[in-house]
């Protein structure tokens, strides 16, 4: 590495948030870019550690140690090209990765790790800055036509490969706008939507075709798709929210999360705010958390998106509930080196103001007689250990009634949606409900599947592996041999490709 004594010499050094009294009372991005100085210090702290662990711990296998050390070298046009030798997206990613790869640093068995998704937000911010970002349309073309249904990062990183494989690449997306969870899922404080509208033009000028409101199933229909493309890559997301079907669900003011946070982005978007993210209307008009108590029922970071939504909708109270356990502030020694770890996390949506509990079960809702939410009935409950599987027992003389106005249910998506397209396809589901295919290849022979739909909810950064992995496949199909990049997995792996 350019800087050997570089982990000696710096500690880890993350960009600055803007301040939180400043923060809530807009939609941008929380968290900024490093400065060109702490880029070269932060990418110095990369050890020449002989087996990078990070390789493996990213599921886009990005050639981390390499993109560091260009960037220690102040070489920017090799650090971006080293980083989207593997990654379509590294503003999406180096914006809301959970960077599973940090926790796979060597560096990270006694000293906090390397700050690689900061590092690698800086990378390609500076490749815009220094114009190496440029339509780069295929020399040649198949003549070969491939529909991909769904815009969300899988759908874009499989078009971006397939169109640069020089196959008609036309993506359907049944919203109002292309992005998919991007677009109407992450809000614009982890997000902004300006990063998605500049990648997409440089796509548009690429050739890539973008269709929307084009409900595959609905307003169009599979048989003409089936008819016009040459095969056809389902990317359509996992999209069924997981639902808690305890006593008053049906109570004015409980809703799913997704609901709340696409109205938002849409509202943000100025755009009319009557139809949810999947083209369906919403059912009790505008939910707005403005001067009321909140409470968001689940931990995770859809539930941490409620949070900092509600804060800067001004509610009077927000409350997080999570029926797992309080995880530990150090790694867990259930989840040592180099697994992603087991510890507590708070999000900058925490940062901002809000009460979280653990370990706590939701019992009923509670309301008025004109039907309207009033409140949340809790219990405690104990986890143990039990025939190898983790069970819970309500602690006696804990039940209580919290009060709130909303409630959010952000208990993550199970499986997609059970679509007549799906149906007509001939496509087989698993025993969780997400499409069957065998490296990415449904039981149609002409009809393939990435992200959630095929491996269920999971990471951005995993839907833009499979988009990519899928496309190989797609194309191999297509041509009996295929050109595209396959997944780097270790350092041998870097010594195989070819960069510029």
């Amino acid at each position: 590495m350019g800087k050997p004594t570089g982990f000696i010499e710096f500690t880890r050094d993350i960009p600055t948030k803007r301040n939180v009294s400043e923060r809530v009372n807009d939609y941008l991005e929380v968290e900024g870019t490093l400065s060109t100085k702490k880029a070269g210090e932060q990418s110095a702290r990369c050890m020449d550690c002989g087996v990078p662990f990070c390789h493996s711990g990213c599921p886009l296998g990005n050639i981390i140690p390499d993109f560091n050390d260009a960037v220690y070298q102040k070489n920017w046009e090799l650090a971006y090209e080293i980083l989207v030798s593997t990654n379509n997206f590294p503003e999406f990613t180096g914006r809301i990765c959970p960077a599973p790869c940090e926790s796979s640093c060597v560096l990270a068995i006694n000293k906090p790790a390397v700050a690689i998704e900061a590092i690698e937000r800086f990378i390609i911010e500076k490749a815009f800055e220094k114009g190496h970002i440029k339509a780069n349309p295929p020399q040649k073309q198949t003549g070969k036509k491939v529909a991909i249904i769904g815009s969300g990062p899988a759908g874009l990183a499989a078009a971006a490969q397939l169109n640069k494989a020089g196959h008609t690449v036309t993506v359907f997306e049944r919203a109002d706008a292309i992005g998919g969870l991007l677009r109407y899922g992450i809000p614009d404080f982890k997000l902004e939507k300006k990063v998605i509208d500049r990648r997409l033009e440089i796509m548009k000028e690429e050739g890539i075709i973008f269709k929307t409101n084009a409900n595959v199933g609905v307003n169009i229909r599979i048989k003409d798709i089936m008819e016009d493309f040459d095969s056809v890559l389902l990317c359509g997301g996992s999209t069924v929210p997981r639902d808690l079907n305890i006593e008053g669900r049906e109570l004015k003011g409980v809703h799913f999360a997704m609901e709340f946070l696409s109205q938002q982005n849409k509202r943000n978007a100025k755009k009319i705010t009557k139809y949810d993210h999947a083209g369906n209307a919403y059912q009790e008009g505008d939910i707005l958390a403005t001067n009321k108590k909140v409470i968001v029922i689940g931990g995770g970071d859809t539930g941490s998106d409620c949070v900092g939504t509600s804060n800067r909708q001004k509610a009077e109270s927000i409350t997080q509930l999570e029926l797992m356990p309080k995880p530990p502030r150090e790694p867990s020694e259930k989840t040592p080196w180099p697994n992603w770890a087991t510890m507590l996390r708070t999000s900058s949506s925490h940062e901002e103001g809000c009460e979280r509990m653990w370990s706590v079960l939701s019992k009923e809702f509670i309301g008025n007689k004109k039907g309207e939410l009033t409140g949340v009935k809790l219990v405690d409950i104990e986890w143990k250990e039990e025939n190898e599987k983790m069970i819970f027992e309500e602690i006696p003389n804990t039940e209580r009634i919290i009060e709130c106005d909303l409630v959010f249910l952000a208990m993550g998506f199970l499986h997609p949606e059970r679509a007549k397209m799906l149906e007509e396809l001939g496509v087989q589901l698993d025993e969780k409900g997400n499409i069957q295919a065998q490296d990415y290849q449904t039981d149609n022979p002409k009809v393939f599947a990435a992200g959630d739909i095929r491996r269920g909810q999971s990471l951005v950064v995993w839907a833009i592996s499979e988009g990519r992995e899928a496309a190989r496949q797609v194309d191999m199909h297509l041509m009996g041999y295929t050109e595209l990049e396959a997944k780097a997995v270790s350092r041998l792996d870097t010594q195989r490709v070819v960069y510029g």
